[in-house]
């Protein structure tokens, strides 16, 4: 039996329904007809979700990645920490209920990253002023599941704020979203605040007894060589030297934005190998007529993960933003720039998660090239020479940021030097 429907609001607008049948995995989805008849944001899903009146029935998306939704939809839920939380949360306050991914979308409601709101709003208590520290502790009980951790425990101030601000930041590492007043330095929980008199912050968290070094120092350190590389990504900084604070893309100018992962775009799972490119990659901006600098930019965010070995550069960790003025698309800022191996433990052989010239390992220079003819790139010899020579900074960088030196050495050594 279909679950109740839910709206699906963008910008303000009903652009259409939702449901979601259990016993037959299927989702249904049915625009608004006089969205449709307004001709307004008609690229807003260039995939996928065709533009008709029909109802559209959806069973081709269920496993892991997109539960049974449309993926543009299903990029709106939250990823492997989002989900922990989630399930602790809901576990404490309904024991044995089973949730569907439709009802989880009335509790992403119109907190989840991007400019997709869901209807009706499963409301939850406001949250006051928070305290990251006071965040890291509770979160700490959680993941590891201590024997303290109860329902009465879990029920209080700082795990709600947990579930509400961090069930729709993505990915598996513990991560927040929060809003810094831009006057008072006041940090509030980021699930629903998007005014100008705050800076909105996606914010990975140092959990202190998780490793022996600091995984968020990595990627700052990674941020800053980014920088130097030209790579467009939004401003970031340190939260008590020790947090990964980034400005989030879809969070701008006091206005949500309508942004789709690659994967979220095209319905292709990110944990596949089948459509796990850079080829695609390329293809798929080349679809959504960016600009050709973003296909510059591509290229150069390419070769840095290669020469840094960023091997979790997955479809999810590149993502578009849409502009609703120009009813166009554009490639959203870098993103999740970091060493993504483990510098503690030895790696013989490591799989990329996105292939290139159809190779996954050993990746050379001829073969960024191909790509770079294949998609008009000017300059590649000089982009991938700029990067190259960026990896003496690694050292001087990373020491400044007091990275333990053999986790630095590690790194070090681990750094491409790309060949013909």
């Amino acid at each position: 039996m279909a679950d109740k429907l839910i709206d699906v609001i963008l910008f303000g607008t009903e652009i259409g329904k939702l449901g979601y049948d259990m016993d037959l995995k299927k989702c249904y989805f049915q625009y608004n007809p006089d969205f449709l008849e307004s001709q307004t944001y008609t690229k807003i899903f260039p995939y996928i979700i065709r533009r008709i009146k029909p109802v559209q029935v959806f069973k081709e998306f269920e496993g892991e990645t997109f539960r049974g939704l449309p993926p543009m939809v299903a990029d709106s839920l939250p990823d492997v920490f989002g989900n922990i939380i989630f399930q602790e949360w809901f576990t404490a306050k309904h024991k044995d209920l089973k949730i569907s991914p439709l009802e989880q979308l009335t509790y992403v409601a119109d907190r989840g990253m991007g400019a997709l709101e869901y209807r009706p709003v499963k409301e939850l208590p406001k949250a006051s002023k928070i305290d990251i520290e006071e965040i890291v502790n509770v979160l700490e009980k959680v993941l590891k599941l201590k024997d303290d951790t109860s329902g009465e425990n879990l029920s209080d101030l700082s795990l709600l704020n947990i579930f509400k601000i961090g069930t729709s930041a993505g990915g598996a590492r513990p991560k927040i979203l929060i809003s810094e007043h831009k006057e008072s330095g006041v940090i509030m929980a980021g699930d629903r605040i998007y005014s100008e008199e705050y800076n909105h912050y996606l914010v990975k968290l140092h959990m202190s007894e998780e490793s022996n070094y600091n995984k968020e120092k990595v990627e700052y350190a990674y941020y800053l060589l980014a920088q130097e590389a030209g790579i467009e990504m939004m401003s970031s900084k340190l939260i008590n030297n020790k947090h990964f604070a980034t400005l989030r893309y879809d969070r701008q100018n006091g206005e949500k934005q309508h942004v789709l992962t690659a994967s979220g775009l095209t319905g292709w799972d990110y944990k596949l190998p089948d459509d796990s490119t850079y080829e695609n990659l390329f293809k798929l901006a080349i679809g959504l007529e960016v600009p050709h600098k973003d296909l510059q930019q591509l290229f150069k965010r390419m070769v840095f993960n290669i020469i840094f070995r960023n091997v979790d550069d997955h479809l999810k960790n590149h993502s578009f933003s849409y502009n609703k003025e120009s009813n166009s698309w554009n490639l959203a800022p870098a993103y999740d720039l970091t060493y993504a191996l483990n510098p503690l433990l030895n790696f013989t052989k490591t799989s990329r998660a996105l292939a290139i010239n159809n190779k996954r390992q050993d990746i050379n220079q001829n073969d960024l090239l191909a790509i770079a003819e294949e998609f008009s790139i000017k300059n590649p010899k000089g982009i991938i020479k700029e990067i190259q020579d960026l990896t003496s900074k690694w050292i001087d960088i990373a020491t400044e940021l007091e990275i333990p030196e053999k986790i630095i050495q590690t790194i070090n050594n681990d750094l491409i030097i790309l060949e013909a």
